[in-house]
């Protein structure tokens, strides 16, 4: 076997680990996070979205799924990935304001019964910090997804945020069981909301 072979047999046997203990560690925090989502979905709220880099990615993914769709037909729902319109984040950061990218977004569209949903790849964001105390100013409710166990944000959290955590896992390996959760998530959604 080559050494490009190993690497790659590494690299599954790694990720297959990595799924299996995401599946004992963040499995029973998805319906939770599933149901507030419902929630503010059924009360007319919307879902916003925000991330950074790879995981932004998965934010946009989130979204564009909900709403367009992801297992079948049904009516689209609002969700809006903040980091997707490179128009109005350039503006924004175009006066020195990269920290407040997502919060002036959140501050001017979010309402309270909205949900923010954090993806966190690294876990130190200063613009991702400042999004989740402007959901807060507004009594919008938390929702994060992280590759480490414990960051910055974990502290920000309310108790009625809610948060699932992967074990300290590098951005590269974290992306794919990010999307997962992602997926998962948008299945429970779908299900609780539409059946099937």
């Amino acid at each position: 076997m080559s050494s490009s072979e190993d690497s790659v047999s590494q690299w599954f046997a790694d990720h297959m680990e990595q799924t299996a203990m995401a599946a004992s560690q963040a499995a029973p925090l998805i319906p939770d996070v599933a149901d507030a989502l419902v929630n503010a979905l059924l009360g007319d709220g919307k879902i916003l979205a925000c991330a950074n880099g790879n995981a932004n990615t998965i934010a946009q993914y989130f979204c564009t799924a909900l709403l367009g769709r992801l297992g079948h037909d049904r009516p689209g729902l609002p969700a809006i990935n903040l980091g997707a319109d490179a128009t109005t984040y350039s503006a924004i950061c175009r006066d020195n304001r990269f920290n407040e990218t997502f919060a002036r977004q959140v501050t001017a569209i979010g309402k309270p019964g909205d949900i923010l949903v954090v993806f966190v790849d690294d876990g130190h964001k200063a613009n991702l910090i400042q999004a989740i105390q402007a959901a807060h100013d507004r009594d919008i409710n938390v929702m994060v997804i992280s590759a480490r166990e414990k960051t910055d944000i974990s502290s920000l959290l309310q108790p009625q945020d809610l948060e699932i955590t992967l074990n300290d896992l590098d951005p590269v390996a974290a992306t794919p069981i990010m999307m997962l959760i992602a997926n998962t998530l948008c299945r429970l959604v779908e299900q609780n909301l539409f059946g099937g």
